[in-house]
Order: structure tokens, then C-alpha cells, then sequence
């Protein structure tokens, strides 16, 4: 069993460190420091204080129940309707160009080609094991929230992630679960008024995946950074 790994770092090295994991061990993360992580990370911005995110930790046996569950849904070819779009419907350049991009780089890294469709299938199935985490985390919002109060989970769900890297920690933020989120919203039992927002896979990352390997590309500064004088 791995041990409990603390890393000292500044907040730079952790948002340098921090990336999408998706190939984790199968060494269980105490239930103490996933509290522990949810609750310090309740310390991120929100307008007006509201606070709106919701977190629920799933690991152990609800775990492998969620995990079945999803495999037959999968199996049947069972679809839902999403709980948002996760996209634009029309999404043009350059954002299209970069979400084509990093996912070639990915299943280029993993070595499944394009045309090797049911392969593809399989690895986007994986997404609904959490990548063979041990834990995860789902955040959730009451349904009258609105786009400020969604950025609001975005500054939340970052917090968590940066002080799971400083604790040794891997995550994946995963937005495919809000493609199920009646059987999502039904098995955490959430109350009516309040939606699904995405999952996070939370465990120790296995660096021999090669998923793992990946290291998305950010567009350059001159792109996206102006300066108003």
C-alpha cells in the first residue's frame, strides 16, 4: 500500500502540478482527509457569500454499486438527457480547434487511432469507473443558481484540486456524469431542487498509465492577455 505522500510547495507549483489524471492506484484515501480536503477547500471565493456548492464523497462499497450501475447503462445503450450543455452547440475556432486537439493528443498517448471506434468507446467508458480512483467527490447546486453562483463551484472544485495535489493527491474533474443526471441525481438521492454539476475522481495517480503522460498544451499568452493602459 502506497504511503500517504505530503508535498511542501507554494500555490504556483501546485497549479503547475496540478492536471487531469486519468489512471489512479487502488490504494484507498482515508475518509478523514477527503472531508478534511472538501471542507479547507470551503474557503474559495463566492459572491455575496452564498456558498452554493454541494459535495457528496463516494468510495467503497457505493462505489462499486455506482460503478455497476453505470456499466449497465452503458451496456444498453442507455442515454439520458444532459443536465446542461457542456458545450456550445456551435463551437467555433479556436476553442474547437483546442478541444479537438487535446483529445488526439490523448488517445494518441493511450494508442487508440481514429478509426478504431470501440476502442474509443471503451476508454470513454472508463470515465464512469473514475479511472479506477478509490474515491470521488460530486458537486451539486440548487437548480435557482445561476451562472454567477456556477462560477462560484468552478473557484470550490479548483481550491480542491490544488490542496489535493499538496497533499500527494491526483484528481479528474468530470463533467460526462452530468450525461446521466437522472441516475446520478437518483443514486445520491439529491433533493428536487437541486442539479448535478460534475464529478471528481480523487485518489493516488498510477504513473505507469499512459494517459498519465499527457500534458495538455495552453494557448499562448498573447492570445487571451491584453493589457488596458
Amino acid at each position: 500500500m502506497a504511503k500517504r505522500k505530503r508535498v511542501t510547495m507554494d500555490v504556483r507549483q501546485a497549479v503547475a502540478a496540478r492536471r487531469s489524471v486519468r489512471g489512479f492506484l487502488d490504494t484507498p484515501v482515508p475518509l478523514a482527509q477527503l472531508r478534511d480536503l472538501a471542507e479547507a477547500a470551503a474557503r474559495a471565493p463566492s459572491g455575496g457569500n452564498l456558498q452554493p456548492w454541494h459535495v457528496q464523497i463516494v468510495q467503497g462499497e457505493a462505489m462499486t454499486r455506482l460503478k455497476a450501475i453505470m456499466a449497465d447503462r452503458l451496456a444498453s445503450g442507455a442515454s439520458e438527457t444532459p443536465a446542461y450543455a457542456i458545450y456550445p452547440p456551435e463551437l467555433d475556432d479556436p476553442w474547437r480547434g483546442r478541444r479537438f486537439a487535446v483529445g488526439e493528443a490523448l488517445y494518441d498517448r493511450i494508442g487508440i487511432p481514429r478509426e478504431d471506434k470501440a476502442g474509443r468507446r471503451r476508454w470513454f467508458a472508463a470515465n464512469y469507473r473514475f479511472f479506477d480512483a478509490p474515491a470521488a467527490y460530486f458537486c451539486s447546486v440548487d437548480r435557482r443558481m445561476g451562472p454567477p453562483q456556477w462560477s462560484d463551484l468552478g473557484m470550490y472544485l479548483q481550491t480542491l484540486m490544488l490542496l489535493a495535489v499538496e497533499a500527494g493527491l491526483a484528481t479528474c474533474p468530470q463533467e460526462c456524469w452530468a450525461m446521466y443526471p437522472e441516475t446520478v441525481e437518483r443514486f445520491l438521492e439529491l433533493p428536487e431542487g437541486r442539479m448535478l454539476f460534475c464529478g471528481v475522481a480523487i485518489g493516488f495517480e498510477d504513473t505507469d498509465a499512459p494517459a498519465n503522460a499527457l500534458r495538455s498544451e495552453r494557448a499562448p499568452v498573447d492570445e487571451w492577455l491584453s493589457v488596458v493602459a
